[in-house]
């Protein structure tokens, strides 16, 4: 298949030798081309034994600043390998599939959403990570969901905010920090699935098991949790806790870890609302494959850009976001 395909495909489309050793040959070239393999909870088991590093929005930016790697292959969605490539300039930024989007990020359109900040100007803009470099241009900081309490928090009382664009985490924030701020009216289509009738039939399989919820899912689901947190923060709950069953109502890639840190335990996924699957799947996370890695770091390519005004805007409040990050401790 030719380069022009691939370019169609949005990932290098190269039938892979079926024959191959696919963990020894991207562990060979990730040596030969000094790479670092970030894979984020919400990616498959095989790719998350393999990265050099897993873990949340967070977690992967604050890895991708320190890195000394040539070659950053992330294995998670378009906007962390944006985040990658405006903390890293220097560096070449792979992704296995180009495809793989985000919907909460298409849910706050960049041209729309600068109009909407530019009808506020007095407002300080706070824009969830899960945005694309053009957003995080127009915004003053930065936030996951570890960290977006804090942050908000870091302001004062009467500083007029706008939230984008996660209308569930914005609730979440604004009823835990008793908040008034504007919110932009996105959502992320796996957390907003999750089913409240699920949830309370599985509590009554299992009476004993916590439920744990991100702050993406809707109010109903999160009034259900015995712990709204991030998913590194549902996973060091579920470590700490003496609790034996938890129902996780998060994309079930962090299953993996829970049951990898802690296998005395059961883990059992929220279903969502209109399916019969027992567990909820992000269909873009999961575009990157064993095959699709090993060809990304083979052929260098698909490579992350980004346009060098906007990287050097969107440079400026994820920087913000990783300096109050380290002062808080998080």
């Amino acid at each position: 298949m030719n380069k022009k395909e691939w370019l169609k495909k949005g990932y290098v489309a190269e039938p892979v030798d079926k024959t191959l050793d696919l963990k020894a040959e991207i562990n060979k070239l990730r040596k030969e081309k000094n790479a670092v393999i970030l894979g984020h909870y919400y990616q498959s088991d095989e790719i998350q034994d393999i990265a050099d590093f897993v873990g949340d929005s967070l977690a992967l930016a604050q890895w991708a600043a320190k890195t000394d790697a040539d070659v950053i292959v992330m294995c998670g969605v378009h906007f962390m390998g944006e985040t990658a490539k405006v903390l890293c300039p220097d560096k070449k930024v792979l992704v296995p599939d180009l495809n793989a989007g985000c919907s909460l990020a298409d849910s706050c359109p960049a041209d729309e959403f600068a109009k909407f900040v530019k009808e506020h100007p007095d407002h300080t803009v706070i824009s969830y990570v899960n945005t694309t470099a053009a957003v995080k241009a127009v915004t003053d900081v930065v936030v996951t969901s570890t960290n977006a309490k804090q942050i908000v928090e870091s302001f004062a009382k009467e500083t007029k905010i706008i939230f984008g664009p996660d209308r569930n985490l914005g609730n979440y924030i604004n009823s835990i920090t008793n908040r008034n701020m504007l919110l932009w009216n996105g959502a992320c289509h796996v957390h907003e699935q999750f089913s409240v009738e699920k949830i309370l039939k599985l509590k009554q399989q299992y009476p004993d098991a916590a439920v744990l919820v991100h702050p993406e899912c809707k109010g109903a689901v999160a009034k259900l949790a015995d712990k709204v947190a991030s998913t590194a923060g549902l996973l060091k709950y579920a470590i700490a806790s003496d609790k034996k069953d938890f129902i996780v109502a998060t994309e079930s890639g962090i299953l993996h870890e829970m049951r990898k840190q802690c296998p005395d335990k059961n883990f059992i996924p929220a279903p969502p609302e209109d399916s019969t699957c027992a567990c909820n799947e992000c269909n873009f996370m999961r575009l990157n494959t064993l095959e699709k890695l090993y060809n990304t770091l083979k052929y260098e390519w698909p490579e992350v850009t980004v346009d060098e005004a906007v990287a050097y805007e969107a440079v400026k409040p994820i920087r913000k976001m990783l300096e109050i990050s380290e002062k808080l401790g998080l």
